[in-house]
């Protein structure tokens, strides 16, 4: 590349199909990948004495490469030959043998490979494409300050500050430098590591396009191209992004694309940007599937009776539980996180807070300062927190493929988990496609939902991917969304025998929450308010003599009727 002044002259590279010559080398000249050890290891304690075959019908791999042969899985760390100092991190880092995904992506990889990988969130995936990328930039030996040799991008800021924290974790000893740039964050001392120099570079397309407009960044150099969460990025539409960035990139690269689902759209630009991919799978990706390692209610209901559930729901939980709460709307996301943090303590984080105030929020959350986190689905994916015991769905996704997602945040790493959704008559549109996950993962399906998949798309409008079918202030899931006659909630949530009236059972959090800074509580009728719940509080009325439950006024441009 040439450089005029600060600025890198970027100029795309011709069609990638060019690779497609037999003559085709992969790396500049006098670099080549790591050598790969023998594709037949030795059986290792870590499995037993089992076979490459068994071992791919236990962890339900497959693996599609037409006139080639896939190299056998590695079964164990020692059978990788990874240099000793990396072997060090994985063994510091508590790991005792490699993930399906990494067991069986890693020796294809370190063939300099094209790669599609499709598993579950949580599987692992972020090492199955980071190891092999240390190996090629020490084999490489670039310049960092000319570019990167390695390109991570990421759908998210949240998944790539973790895949970031990953790459300096497993890549300190080795002394790969690598640099993060994502929107939302001052490009300065962005642009400072660049100048530096990084082996390794991880964002958004967003903020990377940004960055190559401006000059700052050279690909020529780039080898390694991933594209983690590929669905995702495609999801967001972020496909225009990607095309602009991948003709910066040399055509004789490796590209690997992770993946959690293997839809149409995704293997269309796969075939585009790949060549002669190795396809690993693992587990169905003719269907979509859940972790069979978490727990799954689903609960109908309506949305007036779900704040008086999730406060059942949250009781439960053994003190400092982390739990994540997914509401469809920043909105809901703010108010909701408001009303808990009167007796809970919680946070937010959704597309609308700052760069500082999510790892604020994240950091939190991590430590358990601040055990429950209030969500749209911008932490659906990517979010990687071992301990989350619990996840409730307050309302239901714009598609089972995100419910997927959501409920993927816990059971991570070989733990369990529990999920917990409310599902109302408007979500009944997706009763069909619910049933089919929940029963693929072996769970209990009510006779509520059931009698729901014979009427779906009742109350519901067309799905829209990034908007949620309630938007308005008083739809599904809004605190006081609905009024109604006879006894009032208050009345008939004290003579419940839940054993929460007035929040008589323990709170498994410290109540020196219960009164957030103007956040008043809402005493009901007769009473001082005292020890409410944070649901009795919001919702409190009247409990005599047939009236409505009062409710809190929804803003006045929206205009919801029959208030």
């Amino acid at each position: 590349h040439t450089e005029s002044g600060n600025r890198v002259q970027n100029a795309p590279f011709a069609d990638h199909k060019a690779r497609n010559d037999p003559s085709f080398e992969r790396f500049s000249a006098g670099a080549n990948p790591a050598p790969v050890p023998s594709t037949n290891p030795a059986p290792q304690a870590d499995n037993g004495n089992m076979s490459v075959d068994a071992y791919r019908k236990k962890h339900e791999i497959t693996i599609i490469c037409p006139g080639r042969e896939a190299p056998s899985p590695f079964m164990s760390f020692q059978s990788t030959g990874f240099p000793s100092e990396i072997l060090r991190e994985v063994q510091q880092a508590g790991f005792k043998a490699p993930s399906p995904i990494q067991a069986q992506s890693w020796p294809i990889a370190l063939k300099g490979s094209d790669i599609v990988a499709v598993a579950k969130t949580g599987s692992g995936k972020t090492l199955g494409y980071l190891l092999p990328g240390f190996i090629l930039v020490k084999n490489l030996r670039h310049n960092s300050r000319d570019g990167p040799t390695v390109l991570v991008l990421s759908p998210t800021r949240e998944l790539a500050t973790q895949i970031q924290d990953e790459a300096i974790k497993f890549g300190r000893s080795s002394r790969i430098s690598s640099t993060c740039l994502y929107g939302g964050a001052p490009k300065g001392p962005q642009l400072r590591d660049l100048e530096r120099g990084a082996d390794i570079v991880v964002a958004t397309p967003g903020r990377l396009n940004d960055i190559l407009e401006m000059g700052k960044v050279s690909l020529r150099q780039v080898a390694y191209l991933v594209l983690d969460e590929a669905d995702r990025m495609l999801d967001m539409g972020f496909e225009p992004q990607i095309r602009k960035i991948v003709k910066q990139v040399q055509p004789k690269r490796q590209t690997l694309m992770f993946t959690a689902t293997w839809p149409r759209e995704v293997r269309k630009i796969a075939s585009d940007l790949l060549t002669n991919p190795v396809q690993v799978n693992i587990g169905n990706t003719d269907e979509l599937v859940a972790n069979k390692s978490i727990t799954q209610h689903v609960e109908v209901t309506t949305s007036f009776e779900k704040g008086r559930r999730l406060d059942q729901i949250l009781r439960q939980q053994e003190p400092g539980s982390k739990v994540i709460i997914f509401c469809s709307t920043k909105r809901m996301c703010d108010q909701l996180s408001r009303n808990l943090s009167r007796q809970y303590g919680a946070s937010a984080i959704h597309g609308d807070k700052s760069q500082a105030e999510r790892d604020s929020v994240l950091s939190e959350f991590r430590t358990g300062r601040c055990p429950i986190l209030v969500a749209t689905d911008v932490a659906a994916r990517g979010l990687d927190v071992k301990d989350i015991r619990v996840v409730v769905n307050y309302d239901f996704p714009t598609g089972v493929e995100d419910y997927v997602h959501r409920i993927g945040r816990t059971g991570r790493a070989g733990a369990t988990g529990i999920a917990y959704t409310f599902f109302c008559d408007q979500d009944s549109k997706y009763a069909s496609d619910l049933v089919k996950i929940l029963e693929g993962a072996n769970q209990n399906v009510s006779p509520e939902l059931r009698a729901m998949v014979g009427r779906g798309g009742y109350g519901g409008r067309g799905p829209r991917r990034w908007a949620s079918s309630n938007d308005s202030y008083g739809g599904q899931g809004a605190y006081g969304s609905q009024t109604r006659d006879g006894p009032s909630f208050q009345s008939s949530y004290n003579n419940s025998s839940s054993g929460n009236q007035y929040g008589g059972a323990p709170s498994f959090h410290s109540s020196s929450n219960n009164q957030t800074s103007g956040a008043a509580s809402l005493p009901a009728s007769g009473g001082s308010g005292e020890g409410l719940s944070f649901h009795d509080r919001f919702y409190s009325g009247n409990s005599r003599g047939g009236d409505r439950a009062r409710s809190r006024s929804p803003p006045k441009a929206v205009g919801v009727s029959n208030w």
